[in-house]
């Protein structure tokens, strides 16, 4: 079996498997048969790389890919494609989210590309949420593609080498294909149908809504099996720990399409400790989806509680005593650490070998 690192170099690709569309660990794990487990990187307002490190590291050994999210909410944070050319350089295996709100196709394809050549395996296509739910409804909206037809042009990309115009590409970008589901909004019944669109359009695997209603997952599962499509596509379940009953309150009134039943807004009042309570139902949850038969694993979205990631993957027990990728600490970190620390500390010897460096080597 192909190991799921590169062995000369974490950051680079692995290599390719027949019938594979990436060179990814994601689709590896998920098409092994093996349960997934992904989760939601909350972007910074900075432009620090550390900040982006830091909150990685926290998902190290615990999760297969790590969702780079594209301004969610409108609101703006570091770019997705940025954050993905960090994770990309450390050997994480980042998922791009791409939301079709900010920029027309001719951005987009630039991005896939520019993606794809920094070693980005997995791509999530989203439609995007409208200026008005942002900090800054002002800005002007381009949604010139929509999830489907984004699907389909990187489809078209990946599998015909081609752009939408019809140029050719010299060498094409190897992604494993993404969207979101949500089968607690209405119209339910309609929600199956939407799924299998998206399969059509390019989709390879979807990670849904949060779940906070394991009953109503369970009727969209069945129908979705009814129509096959879970043996087309992967299905992650979005799942994340609730802070207490006040915060799933707010969620429920304020963020469309997500269902919160009141079993849950009674069982967080009812707890002493409500957000350890919160983190418990977030591992019920896991332990009840897990058997639905077509879930291939699930999505954590832990926002401003990313630290609880790894005790809910590991008490769920959903690995089964795998380990995926973890970030190994290499020999040249430390040099480069020190190297950091000496430049940072401004040292003035190493300002005057620089000087008389630069002296005997003009320009």
């Amino acid at each position: 079996m192909s190991p799921d690192y590169n062995p000369h170099d974490p950051g680079a690709p692995l290599d390719p498997l027949p019938g594979h569309s990436s060179r990814g660990r994601l689709e590896r794990v998920l098409r092994r048969g093996e349960f997934a487990v992904t989760a939601e990187l909350n972007p910074p307002d900075s432009a620090n790389p550390q900040d982006v490190y830091e909150r990685a590291a926290i998902f190290d050994g615990w999760v297969d890919g790590i969702n780079a999210v594209d301004a969610s909410g409108a609101n703006c944070h570091m770019s997705s494609v940025g954050i993905c050319a960090l994770l990309t350089r450390m050997g994480y295996a980042p998922i791009m989210q791409i939301a079709c709100r900010d920029k027309n196709r001719i951005a987009i394809q630039g991005d896939v590309l520019g993606a794809s050549a920094m070693g980005v395996q997995n791509v999530m296509c989203l439609t995007g949420d409208g200026v008005q739910a942002g900090d800054q409804p002002g800005a002007k909206p381009v949604f010139d593609l929509d999830c489907m037809s984004l699907l389909e042009t990187v489809r078209i990309m990946r599998d015909n080498s081609k752009f939408l115009s019809g140029r050719k590409l010299t060498t094409p970008p190897q992604v494993f294909l993404g969207a979101a589901i949500n089968p607690f909004a209405p119209p339910y019944d309609f929600r199956p149908y939407r799924l299998a669109k998206k399969i059509e359009a390019g989709a390879q695997f979807v990670q849904s809504q949060y779940c906070f209603d394991v009953p109503m997952f369970r009727e969209y599962m069945k129908k979705v099996r009814d129509l096959g499509l879970n043996e087309k596509c992967f299905i992650l379940v979005g799942v994340g720990p609730m802070a207490s009953a006040k915060t799933a309150r707010w969620i429920r009134s304020n963020v469309p399409g997500i269902h919160i039943p009141d079993s849950i807004i009674t069982r967080l009042e009812g707890a002493q400790d409500q957000k350890k309570e919160g983190k418990q139902l977030c591992i019920d949850i896991i332990n009840e989806v897990k058997e639905i038969e077509g879930v291939s694993g699930v999505h954590v979205m832990a926002y401003r509680q990313e630290e609880y990631v790894a005790e809910i993957v590991h008490e769920s027990g959903v690995l089964k005593g795998r380990q995926p990728w973890k970030r190994e600490t290499l020999p040249t970190d430390a040099l480069v650490a020190s190297r950091m620390e000496h430049i940072r500390e401004g040292k003035e010897e190493n300002q005057q070998e620089m000087a008389g460096a630069a002296a005997h080597h003009p320009h």
